[in-house]
Order: structure tokens, then sequence, then C-alpha cells
């Protein structure tokens, strides 16, 4: 398990993918706010209309917009690395030599989610940490108790967004293809997003960790989110028993 979580390790940050899903969760979170931020104070009707709670200058607004651009940006860039974590292995053809490894496969599948979460952990803490940042140097000054409260609930949806991408595995390793994996995670995107507009609240999963960010941990009860939590444990078995199972006719 050691020398897979290592390989897992390697190949992840060595990896372009890596990289720029990494860039782009934080450095993307971080453009996008200033933007808005700049627009709202620069009196553009539009922005103002369309940024809703993000249009106020205060830490407020800020978190208000962090979350929502979280909520997409965080599923999106998580996905994509997961269905370049799996896929890859079909895509390239090394799946064959994992067969010849002396570690079990169900382990490798351990190892390359383990290493998943641990970097959506460190990815989740940057852009948290980005927005932070960002709201001293646009002036809002020291957070409150609130604020501070908001932050943890922003990172928290982050982690709920790495764990409601780990379908993704699973497609990916169902279908043997990259290209499925990205697509599924583009439809768990539509999916929340619907989910949400239809009103399904906290009991979709997909919707609910979003929804509780963004209400100040009011319109979704915990009870709810270990739901959102549970399907993320339901998938990593799905995706370990998966690999157990491969076969290489097929």
């Amino acid at each position: 398990m050691n020398a897979a979580f290592r390989v897992e390790t390697l190949k992840l940050t060595r990896s372009l993918v890596g990289v720029i899903a990494t860039l782009a969760i934080v450095l993307g979170m971080v453009g996008l706010l200033g933007g808005i931020t700049a627009g709202v104070a620069g009196g553009n009707p539009e922005m103002i209309a369309q940024a809703g709670p993000a249009a106020s200058l205060d830490w407020g607004g800020l978190l208000a917009g962090a979350a929502q651009i979280t909520a997409v940006t965080a599923l999106l860039g998580f996905g994509i690395v997961l269905a370049w974590m799996f896929g890859r292995e079909f895509s390239d053809g090394t799946i064959t030599g994992l067969f010849a490894l002396p570690v079990g496969r169900t382990r490798i599948a351990l190892a390359k989610l383990t290493v998943y979460l641990l970097w959506a952990m460190l990815v989740s803490t940057a852009a948290v940490l980005g927005v932070f940042v960002l709201g001293l140097l646009i002036g809002y000054g020291a957070p409150d108790s609130g604020t501070w409260a908001a932050l943890g609930r922003l990172w928290a949806l982050a982690m709920f967004s790495a764990g409601l991408a780990i379908p993704v595995a699973w497609i990916a390793t169902v279908t043997r293809s990259l290209l499925a994996g990205v697509a599924s995670t583009i439809a768990l995107i539509v999916l929340a997003q619907v989910g949400a507009l239809a009103g399904a609240g906290g009991w979709m999963p997909l919707a609910a960790p979003a929804l509780w960010a963004m209400s100040d941990g009011t319109a979704v009860p915990p009870t709810q989110l270990a739901l959102t939590a549970g399907c993320a444990v339901v998938f990593i078995a799905l995706v370990c028993w998966s690999w157990s199972r491969l076969q290489l006719d097929r």
C-alpha cells in the first residue's frame, strides 16, 4: 500500500493535469472574485444584478461569491483530475502492467483515492487562504467570528465537492474511458444545477453542500449533509470493488 501510495503521489504531482487543475481552482477562484469585486465597485449595473448576494462589498459578499464559484469550479476541477487518475490507465494502456505488480488492484485503487483526497484537501485549503488574503488586500479588515465560520464552510464545501466527484472514478473504471470520466464530470455539474433549480434542496446530495454553504448553514440540516458524505463512501466502495474485478480480456 505504501509503495502504491508513493507511486500515485508521484504520478499526480509530476503531471500537468494536477498542476493545471490546482492553479485553475485556486487562481481561478481569486481571479473571478477579484473581477466581480472590481465590477461591483465600479458601479457596473449588469455585474451588480448578476452577482446577487456577492454584490455586497464586504466579507459577506466576498464569501457568498466564493461559495457560488466553488460549487461549480471545484467539482469540475476535482472531477477532471479523477477522470485522469483512473481513466488514463486504460487510455494509455498501463492497466496491463498493473496486473503484474505484487500489489493488489484494490490497494492501487485505494492509493489513488487517498492521494486524490489529500490533494483535494491541500487545494481546498489553498483556495480558502486565497479568498482570505484577497479580502484583506481589498480592505475588508480582520474577520469576525461569523466570517471565520463562513470560511470554514467554504473549505467544507470544497471538500464535499471532492467527495461528490468520486463517481467519476467509478464511471471511468467501468467504461475504461478517460473521456467518459470527463463527460460524467460535466453531467454531475448539470444535475446539481438542475436539482437546485427544481427545488430538490438538501435531499439531493449534489446540491446540498452548496445550499448549505450559501445559506450560512441554515438551509440544509446535518442529516442531509450526511447523505452527501454517505454517497461518497458508497462510490469509494464501488470503485474498489470494480478494480478488484478488473479483467484483461475486455
